[in-house]
């Protein structure tokens, strides 16, 4: 009867390391989505983002989403863009550690806060820095959303708005492992 029990308790806890291990899919805005009224800067807060983690942008036909440069996050330049979608629903998986920067393809939407920045950590868990909240635009001239509403004028329907891969990975670890160590008679 030991034998196992014991066998249980080590495959939970290399389920626990293997699940630590995998990706979230982050839901940018969450259900406010990639839009004009998201406040940026509060669904950042908290959030740690590693390789391998993706980000998923959802936002309506006045939007697009672009991966630029520091410089072009800086100046909401969308002229010269690394990537660039306009499809409503948009993936970047995060390959490598570092600086990760998207803006809306609309420049004036840019200037109004419509931009994110991720610091991507390494496998280990170290960053090169946080995740940094949009900086205001330099210059004097300042553009802002007319509201930071939680109710925009398209809300993407979900289920949940972040979506662990992490947790769905522990359940089907666990349920094996219940019937792995269930005798059979």
């Amino acid at each position: 009867m030991a034998k196992p029990l014991l066998n249980f308790v080590v495959l939970i806890l290399i389920s626990l390391i293997i699940c630590s291990s995998s990706a979230t899919n982050y839901i940018v805005g969450d259900n406010s989505g990639w839009d004009i009224s998201t406040d940026l800067d509060t669904w950042l807060l908290g959030k740690k983002f590693k390789i391998g983690d993706v980000l998923v942008f959802q936002y309506s036909s006045l939007h697009s989403v672009s991966e630029v440069t520091k410089e072009n996050f800086m100046g909401c330049n969308t002229s010269n863009v690394l990537d660039s979608s306009k499809n409503g629903n948009t993936t970047f998986t995060l390959t490598k550690p570092g600086d990760r920067y998207f803006v809306c393809g609309n420049r004036l939407h840019c200037l109004g806060g419509m931009k994110l920045h991720v610091d991507v950590e390494n496998a280990d868990g170290a960053a090169a820095g946080s995740p940094a909240a949009a900086p205001s635009p330099e210059g004097g001239a300042s553009f802002s959303p007319s509201s930071k509403s939680k109710n925009p004028s398209f809300v993407p329907n979900f289920a949940l708005s972040n979506i662990h891969v992490r947790l769905d990975s522990m359940i089907l670890v666990i349920l094996g492992l219940l019937l792995f160590t269930i005798p059979l008679v």
